[in-house]
Formats: C-alpha cells, sequence, structure tokens
C-alpha cells in the first residue's frame, strides 16, 4: 500500500491515478469514495461536515476504506491510498489493522499554488476561502502526528516536491517508488 498526503489541491488525485495505473494497482481516494456514496442518509452527513471543512466521522471513512482496500486487495493486489488518513484516530486504525503500509509520500505545494489550483478546479467544497483555510488547518495539524504513528509501524515517509508540471512530479513521486523497490 502506498499512501498520499498533501493540502487540498495538491495534486494527490492525479498523481495517485497515475501511481496506481503505472503499478496495476487500484486508485482510492477517501474523498472520492465519501462523494460517491449512494447512501441519501450518508451523503447528508458526509456534505454537512464538507460543507464546514471539517472531517467526516471516522466510523464512516475507516469502514468506506476497509471495504474498498479489502476489493482492490482481492482483485488487483495493492492500493494507493490518496487522503487517509486524515487524523490520528484513522492512522492509528490503519497502523494497527491488517494493511502493511510501505510507502507514504507527501506532496509539497506552496499554499498560493494551492488556492490558484483550488479556485479553478471549483468544486463544492473548496466553496469559500474559510472552508480551504480550515481544511489547510486540519491537515497541518495532524499530519506529523499521522507520520509518527505510521513510521512507528514500519511505513517510510517521504516528501516530494509538487510543483511543476503533471508528470514532473510524476517522474519525482515515481523515483520515490523505485527507491523504495515497489515498481
Amino acid at each position: 500500500m502506498i499512501l498520499l498526503f498533501g493540502l487540498a489541491g495538491s495534486g494527490k488525485s492525479t498523481q495517485g491515478q497515475l501511481l496506481a495505473a503505472r503499478m496495476g494497482w487500484r486508485w482510492l481516494s477517501i474523498g472520492q469514495l465519501l462523494r460517491d456514496t449512494t447512501d441519501k442518509k450518508l451523503r447528508r452527513k458526509i456534505q454537512a461536515a464538507q460543507r464546514k471543512g471539517k472531517l467526516v466521522d471516522n466510523k464512516i471513512s475507516t469502514h468506506m476504506v476497509r471495504i474498498a482496500v479489502n476489493k482492490a486487495e482481492r482483485e488487483v493486489g495493492g492500493e494507493v491510498l490518496d487522503g487517509f488518513p486524515r487524523d490520528l484516530e484513522q492512522a492509528e486504525w490503519l497502523a494497527h489493522g491488517d494493511y502493511p503500509v510501505d510507502l507514504a509520500i507527501v506532496l509539497n505545494v506552496p499554499k498560493r499554488n494551492l488556492l490558484k489550483r483550488l479556485h479553478i478546479r471549483g468544486r463544492a467544497d473548496d466553496a469559500s476561502a474559510e472552508v480551504i483555510e480550515q481544511r489547510f488547518k486540519v491537515f497541518e495539524g495532524d499530519i506529523s502526528a499521522i507520520r509518527q504513528v505510521l513510521e512507528g509501524r514500519g511505513a517510510k515517509f517521504v516528501e516530494v516536491d509538487g510543483v511543476g508540471t503533471v508528470g514532473e512530479v510524476h517522474d519525482r513521486v515515481m523515483k520515490e517508488v523505485e527507491k523504495c523497490q515497489l515498481a
């Protein structure tokens, strides 16, 4: 399993999809899993949290991740997990579960670049500067604790410059994957 981290708009989904395709694995985005849910009651809870820039309840997130990872393991044997874990509780769940993390990649992009990307992207959960800033604060507040937990269970963390063309960033990501002998 490879994890991708970064602030909103850092290119996690683009790089995750490219990496998964190259590895023959499944790309799993927690954000996409949450946005794509068809359960109406669950969807209302998810949308309420997202509108405030808050994380969705961990029971919901971990349940959805468990189902998606189990399916990916059965069908293709590996996954690139985009945007999960998002907090310490989720990191503990992942670290003490049945899913070994081989590599975690943090995409670093300056906030000024991210704000431009988010404006262009125009998704509903990027609707206001306050929501975006709240999402940045949540990520920045939790990433070091997440890193500590996962590194304690053997995951290797690397930071990759996320500025440049999609291809340039992908080349940097692949160099790190190759260093870990995963590709």
